[in-house]
C-alpha cells in the first residue's frame, strides 16, 4: 500500500515537474518572440542611425588626417591638418573672432526677446492664440525665401530699411556693405525666427505652479517682482535648454551668411560654417581640400562640445532644481 502511494507521489510531482518546464518554455519563447520583434521594429532605425550618423562621422574622422580632394584616393598625413588649422591658416582665427561675436550677440538677444514674447502671449489677453500664431509663422516659412526677402530690405538704394530711417530723419546705412553694420544686420535677421524660441518659453512659462502666483497676490508682490522672484527662477530649466540649443544653433550658422553676406565685406561675417564650406567646396574645381574642411569641422565640434560643457557645468550655480528646493 506504502509503495502504491509512493510511486503515486512521484507520478504527480513528474507530472508537475514536465508542466514547470513546459511553463518556463513557453515562458522562454514569449520573450524570445518579443524580443525579435521589439528589434525588427526598431531595425530600420538603428540602420538609419548607423548610415546617417555613425558611418559619417567614423569617416570624417578619418579624412580629418588626410589628403583628399574627394576624388581621388586619400593620402595619410597625420596632423598636418590641424596643425595647420590651428597654426599657418590665416583665415582661421579670424573667421572664429567672427563666429564667436555672432554667438555673443544672437545667444543673448534670441533668449531675451524670445522670453519677453512668451511673457506677453501668456498673458489672457483677447485673440492671444492670433499673436502667437503670428510670432510663429516665420519659423514654418522657407529660411532661403525669407533671406532672399531681407537682402531686398537690406538693399541700401531701394531697401525698406533705408526708406523708414529716411522718414524718420534717421542717418541711413548701407548694411550688408559695411564692416561694422553687416553682422549685426545678420544677427537681426536671424531674430526673425525667434518663434520657436518662444513657444518653447511659453510651455515652460505655463508650467509654473498657478499657487506661487497666488501665494505672491496675497503677499502684495508687483508684476516685476513676482516675475524676478517666482517666474524666472521656475523656468531657469528652460532657460538652460535655450542656451544650450542656441549655442550649438549659432556656431553653425550657414545659411544667414552664404545668402546675404557671402563671410563679407571683407571678412566680417566670414564665419567657421561658411568658411569650412568654401574649403571644402567652394573652390572645388580649382581647388577642393575635403580633408582639410573635415579637420576644420572637427575643431568646431571641439570648440561646441566645450562650451556646452562649460556651460552645463556651471548650471548648477543658477539653474533652479525642485530636488534640492533652492537656486
Amino acid at each position: 500500500m506504502t509503495a502504491t502511494r509512493i510511486a503515486t507521489a512521484a507520478g504527480r510531482a513528474a507530472d508537475t515537474g514536465r508542466d514547470d518546464d513546459a511553463a518556463r518554455s513557453r515562458r522562454r519563447r514569449g520573450a524570445l518572440r518579443e524580443f525579435v520583434t521589439g528589434h525588427l521594429f526598431i531595425a530600420p532605425a538603428i540602420v538609419g542611425l548607423g548610415l546617417l550618423a555613425v558611418y559619417p562621422l567614423v569617416t570624417s574622422g578619418y579624412h580629418a588626417f588626410t589628403d583628399w580632394n574627394g576624388l581621388t584616393a586619400a593620402k595619410w598625413t597625420g596632423w598636418d591638418n590641424f596643425d595647420y588649422v590651428l597654426n599657418r591658416d590665416p583665415t582661421f582665427w579670424p573667421s572664429l573672432r567672427a563666429t564667436g561675436l555672432f554667438v555673443l550677440m544672437s545667444v543673448p538677444a534670441s533668449l531675451v526677446i524670445g522670453l519677453a514674447l512668451a511673457v506677453l502671449v501668456n498673458r489672457p489677453l483677447r485673440g492671444v492664440r492670433i499673436f502667437r500664431t503670428i510670432f510663429y509663422l516665420p519659423v514654418v516659412l522657407p529660411s532661403v525665401a525669407v533671406l532672399a526677402l531681407w537682402k531686398y530690405i537690406y538693399d541700401p538704394q531701394y531697401g525698406l530699411a533705408n526708406k523708414v530711417l529716411h522718414t524718420l530723419h534717421l542717418p541711413t546705412s548701407v548694411w550688408l556693405g559695411s564692416t561694422k553694420m553687416a553682422m549685426p544686420a545678420v544677427v537681426l535677421v536671424g531674430l526673425w525666427g525667434i518663434g520657436g524660441t518662444m513657444m518653447i518659453f511659453l510651455a515652460g512659462l505655463q508650467a509654473v505652479p498657478s499657487e506661487l502666483y497666488e501665494a505672491a497676490q496675497v503677499d502684495g508682490a508687483g508684476p516685476i517682482r513676482t516675475f524676478f522672484r517666482i517666474t524666472l527662477p521656475m523656468i531657469t530649466p528652460v532657460l538652460l535648454l535655450q542656451l544650450v540649443l542656441q549655442i550649438n544653433l549659432t556656431f553653425q550658422t550657414f545659411n544667414q551668411i552664404a545668402i546675404l553676406t557671402k563671410g563679407g565685406p571683407g571678412t566680417s561675417t566670414d564665419v567657421l560654417m561658411y568658411k569650412i564650406y568654401n574649403d571644402g567646396f567652394g573652390n572645388y574645381l580649382s581647388s577642393p581640400q575635403l580633408g582639410y574642411a573635415t579637420a576644420e569641422v572637427w575643431v568646431l565640434f571641439v570648440i561646441v562640445m566645450l562650451v556646452t560643457a562649460v556651460t552645463l557645468r556651471f548650471s548648477s550655480i543658477w539653474v533652479y532644481s525642485s530636488e534640492e528646493g533652492e537656486k
